[in-house]
């Protein structure tokens, strides 16, 4: 392996964590403005799951 694979390896690990802690924070940014509407605690929580499994689901799509 060379240090040109390396480097991007170690780049690529950043960025991945990089991504999914900034869609995690936007998914939690969104669903604190629901909660603000009205909606309990636990349909909040639900809505952020679901939304982080659609966001996982069209990664694997896009990869395909």
């Amino acid at each position: 392996m060379n240090a040109n694979q390396l480097i991007n390896m170690v780049v690529r690990m950043f960025l991945k964590k990089a991504m999914s802690r900034g869609v995690d924070a936007g998914i939690d940014r969104v669903t604190k403005r629901s909660g603000a509407r009205g909606n309990s605690p636990k349909q909040t929580k639900a809505q952020a799951q679901q939304a982080k499994r659609a966001i996982r689901m069209a990664r694997r799509a896009g990869r395909l």
